[in-house]
């Protein structure tokens, strides 16, 4: 097939709108079902839809991926994950604390963390945003228009050595 039979062919498929904006100018869009579909696939055979759950596991495992990051989720979602832990048969929830978005062509994530202390929170926050993003986009294609990174807690390395029953002074 040639340049121009492609091109007419897209051509033909094209619907085109006019719209007025606030400022009397008028702006012309052009959607085509089948172009969306190339977009989406690569081919004009099918469409693929990709779930909440399935952007949400992607940005939760990217975002473990960091060092500095202690655990996902708020207060709640993490006393409820180390309930699952003891429950025979359960399985920590890849998801805990994360929150997304998903269009048909862009995806907005919020991960809650809890951050080790000594991190640097502002440089752990872009290298988990950099993480989720480049993963969503890879895995699924879609755009990732933000991430939101909200810390809740700081972990201090001698909490759980504290616990065991040992006192610290005699």
């Amino acid at each position: 097939m040639s340049d121009n039979t492609a091109t007419t062919e897209a051509a033909a498929t094209t619907e085109e709108s006019s719209t007025q904006t606030a400022t009397g100018k008028s702006t012309r869009t052009a959607k085509s079902t089948r172009e969306i579909a190339r977009r989406d696939t690569g081919s004009d055979r099918g469409r693929t839809s990709i779930a909440d759950i399935v952007v949400a596991k992607i940005a939760g495992i990217a975002a473990r991926e960091i060092d500095g990051v202690y655990d996902v989720g708020g207060t709640t979602e993490r006393v409820v994950g180390k309930v699952r832990e003891v429950i025979p048969g359960a399985t920590v929830s890849a998801t805990q604390g994360i929150d997304v978005e998903v269009g048909e062509r862009q995806a907005a994530v919020d991960v809650s963390i809890v951050a080790d202390y000594g991190v640097a929170i502002h440089q752990l926050a872009a290298a988990i945003r950099r993480n989720v993003i480049t993963a969503i986009e890879q895995m699924t294609g879609l755009e990732v228009t933000e991430v939101n990174v909200t810390v809740h807690d700081v972990n201090f390395g001698d909490d759980a050595d504290q616990s065991d029953g040992t006192r610290r002074v005699e």
